[in-house]
Order: C-alpha cells, then sequence, then structure tokens
C-alpha cells in the first residue's frame, strides 16, 4: 500500500506521470528515496501497422530498484516497512530532478548505515521544470 498525504493511494491520476517515493524500513529507520512512474508505453502490431498505447506500470506492487532494501523486504515482510509518495509529477524531468533534490537534501549517499541509495544518476534541463517555476 503506498501512502500520499496520510492517506492510501491506489488510483494513479491520469494528469500525473509518475511519483517521487520514500520508503522506510520500520525497525531499523532506514530509508530510500526513488522515482516511479505511474504509466509506460507498450507496441502493438494492428493491421500491419505498429501502434503505441499507454499501459499502468507495476507500481502497485513496486519496492525499488534497490536489490538491498528488496532484500531485507524480502527477509523482514512488508509489513515492516512503509511506502509514501512525497511528490506527485506531471513530467519525466520534474520527476527526476525531485527526486534528485530529495536524495541531495538528504544527504542520502552520505550517510550509508541511514539510507538504502547508493547510487544518483539524473540528467536534467531547465525546460524540464515548467511546473516547477511556475
Amino acid at each position: 500500500m503506498w501512502l500520499y498525504q496520510n492517506k492510501e493511494f491506489d488510483e494513479p491520476i491520469e494528469k500525473y506521470v509518475g511519483f517521487v517515493y520514500l520508503i522506510t524500513c520500520i525497525p531499523t529507520g532506514r530509508k530510500y528515496i526513488g522515482k516511479k512512474l505511474f504509466w509506460s508505453s507498450r507496441t502493438k502490431q494492428v493491421k500491419g501497422k505498429k501502434k503505441r498505447f499507454k499501459v499502468e506500470s507495476d507500481w502497485k506492487t513496486y519496492w525499488s530498484s534497490s536489490d538491498e532494501l528488496k532484500g531485507d523486504v524480502q527477509k523482514l515482510g512488508e509489513e515492516n516497512f512503509t511506502r509514501e509518495i512525497i511528490h506527485l509529477c506531471f513530467g519525466k524531468g520534474e520527476l527526476s530532478y525531485l527526486e534528485l533534490r530529495e536524495q541531495i537534501d538528504n544527504r542520502a549517499l552520505e550517510r550509508p548505515a541511514d539510507w538504502y541509495n547508493n547510487l544518483i544518476h539524473c540528467r536534467i534541463h531547465g525546460s524540464h521544470l515548467k511546473t516547477l517555476r511556475k
């Protein structure tokens, strides 16, 4: 289950492409910041032509790209973790920027005892942040 503003969040809102999230291990207090898209594109052959269509991603059951975190979820059980949505985002650039900002603001790479994050990779152009600049 995902929480957003302390309420259960179980249906994507069409105008958002994804979200930045915080997963917390309750017994240890260790955390992870990441991002996830609500939708992905698929192609399908229709009458000899390739058609693109949007499908819902696996966001409801997603536990991050961190193997260490996923291992702890398997070992300790999902009930020992909270999954919170901290930002809903209108575009992929905004999504990447807010994930990066949260990781840096929280010094996630500097405190491995407190954070599962061990890699930050991002490429953002100022034009990606139109909604944040308003």
